[in-house]
């Protein structure tokens, strides 16, 4: 049966950094409930070149979406480019949710198809920002390109760090990536393919994969993987590691003999269309789609079994053990000549004061090599991590004051572990509606200094800092006045048991009424979790500062059961913390 070839309206798109994305949309042929299958093309290509997938699955009953990626095809940016692959992350989010928005439909009616470094992009969103979405097809996802050059990674970092930001030409011939001869002259022949790519996202991409890999026990999306049986690109080990990892009950793997690394455009893609179509009507037919279940997340899961192999330390005379205790040997000594690692072991280094001290990002000690110490501990990966953090914090906020003003909801905002409170007060800055200001935490310390804070700031007439316990659901659902924007920030990380959660979150549900928004914190992952735990104290009572992380799946899961509706999410582009704003939902 030859296909008949479906018309597509073309459109553009606009991220929240003012970038113009092209996309096509071919509309389902038939009325009825709705289904959206969402396509993202493979490295330098763009959405002209999956017109054969939309006809030749021969899905009438289905709405397709493609773009062209940032820096490709008819889509703005220099060509190759991305300022990260976070940013390029979050421009898949921003896409899927403007297609539901487009097409009127739920996310659990969308279903996402990607290819090479697309399917890297999907794998890492779907990791990152949870998305309740039906399920992912993923063809030779790009989680280690094959450079061929020894030592080319290694080498590609020392010239970035030389020249800043250059591009490299893909080495790839057209016949390496499929033997159908039409595919290969078109790939020639067209003008819209781009073939450089800038070095920040090349090293973005194995860095990301490497992490995503590593972690994609945190996915629970179904999945199917089609891996090329030769594929000159990309490797199959990571592949398949990524593909044992996958929780979710409902997975397929199918590894295409002789295919090159354009599966979805190779000769004989019949075969792959032919496994694809079933496992996607499967998905379809579904009653609903698949909800994994995380209440027993802090006792059985991979999350947990690393929190309880964390708290064993290496033995001391092995060489991490070895390794650990002379950067504590050295840190508590030397170290100490460093403001920050000073008022770490002095509040702890997950105290508000330290944190505060992080924000300002200002290095101090005793003499130069005390400033020199400072400067390289608050350039270390996690306080970078947690600056970016801030920013998101400030902005999602303002989103939830924009959000509150449009439904013209008085603005009364709590948060329940304020620390100092510096990013709150920064956030709400000439903000002049603000009825309320409720800043809380246990410390006597940070009430202190937040106090302080809003003397200097003149806000005394309409803020307060007070203690209070943020595990207590009584004293928050007793609140007055009642909050409209409740803030979570850099709490829930520092505690691996789920109890003490859902107490926080269910007095946030009866603080905050209906309509009312929550801003919440996560941390999915984290790269020092043993360097931190084996070095680091706490503030409690000095002791070591082990953390467990949270899926984003497994905290939105807390956040939903709450009583909260999420629908905004930022990531740093390291992938450790998150930031998100939910919606109260009406009581039922």
């Amino acid at each position: 049966m030859i296909p008949q070839r479906r018309i597509f309206r073309t459109g553009l798109f606009l991220t929240s950094d003012k970038t113009s994305l092209y996309f096509r949309h071919w509309p389902a042929a038939a009325d009825g409930k709705r289904k959206v299958i969402i396509l993202f093309h493979r490295g330098h290509e763009h959405s002209g070149r999956l017109q054969h997938i939309v006809d030749e699955l021969m899905m009438p009953d289905t709405d397709f979406y493609a773009w062209d990626a940032r820096g490709h095809g008819q889509s703005a940016g220099p060509r190759g480019f991305s300022p990260s692959l976070g940013r390029s992350v979050q421009d898949v989010d921003e896409f899927v949710r403007f297609v539901a928005e487009d097409a009127q439909v739920g996310s659990e009616d969308i279903l996402v198809m990607a290819q090479s470094v697309g399917a890297v992009l999907v794998a890492t969103w779907v990791h990152d920002y949870a998305p309740k979405i039906r399920g992912m097809v993923l063809a030779s996802p790009a989680f280690k390109v094959k450079l061929y050059v020894p030592f080319a990674r290694t080498g590609l970092a020392l010239l970035q760090r030389i020249r800043g930001l250059f591009y490299l030409n893909s080495y790839v011939k057209a016949k390496f990536l499929t033997h159908d001869p039409q595919r290969i002259a078109s790939y020639v022949r067209d003008k819209q393919i781009t073939r450089q790519i800038a070095v920040n996202v090349l090293l973005d991409l194995y860095k990301t994969a490497e992490r995503v890999v590593s972690d994609a026990s945190a996915i629970t999306v179904p999945t199917q993987l089609l891996i090329s049986g030769d594929d000159f690109v990309v490797a199959d080990q990571p592949q398949k590691q990524f593909y044992a990892g996958l929780r979710s009950k409902i997975k397929e793997l199918h590894i295409l003999p002789g295919f090159y690394h354009d599966t979805l455009g190779e000769k004989d893609r019949s075969i792959a269309f032919d496994k694809i179509r079933p496992f996607i009507n499967h998905l379809w037919h579904s009653s609903r789609p698949e909800i994994f279940d995380y209440s027993d997340e802090d006792r059985w899961s991979p999350s947990a079994d690393a929190y309880r192999a964390l708290q064993v330390p290496p033995k001391a005379g092995s060489l991490a053990g070895i390794a650990y205790r002379i950067l504590s040997y050295g840190m508590k000594t030397l170290g100490r000549q460093s403001k920050g690692i000073q008022l770490g072991y002095e509040t702890g280094f997950d105290s508000g004061s330290t944190l505060d001290y992080v924000y300002r990002n200002t290095p101090a000690g005793t003499g130069p090599l005390g400033v020199l110490l400072d400067r390289f501990y608050l350039d270390s990966i996690g306080w970078k991590g947690i600056r970016i953090r801030k920013v998101h914090l400030q902005q999602m906020i303002r989103q939830a004051l924009e959000r509150l003003r449009e439904r013209q909801i008085p603005i009364r905002l709590l948060d329940i572990a304020a620390g100092h409170g510096r990013y709150v007060l920064d956030a709400i800055e000439k903000q002049t509606d603000i009825e309320s200001i409720q800043l809380r935490d246990y410390s006597d310390i940070n009430v202190e200094k937040g106090q302080q804070l809003i003397k200097e700031r003149g806000l005394s007439h309409i803020a307060q800092f007070k203690q209070g316990n943020a595990f207590d659901f009584a004293s928050l659902a007793a609140l007055e006045p009642q909050p409209t924007l409740g803030i979570v920030s850099g709490l829930y990380e520092l505690f691996p048991d789920n109890a003490l959660l859902r107490t926080s979150l269910a007095g946030l549900a009866a603080a905050i009424p209906p309509g009312g928004i929550l801003v919440y914190t996560g941390q999915p992952w984290h790269p020092q979790l043993k360097t931190i735990a084996y070095t680091l104290t706490s503030h409690q009572n000095g002791v070591p500062w082990m953390m467990r992380v949270r899926s984003q799946n497994e905290m939105d899961a807390l956040v939903a059961q709450a009583g909260f509706e999420k629908c905004s999410q930022l990531i740093d582009q390291y992938g450790i913390f998150t930031v998100s704003l939910a919606i109260r939902k009406p009581n039922t």
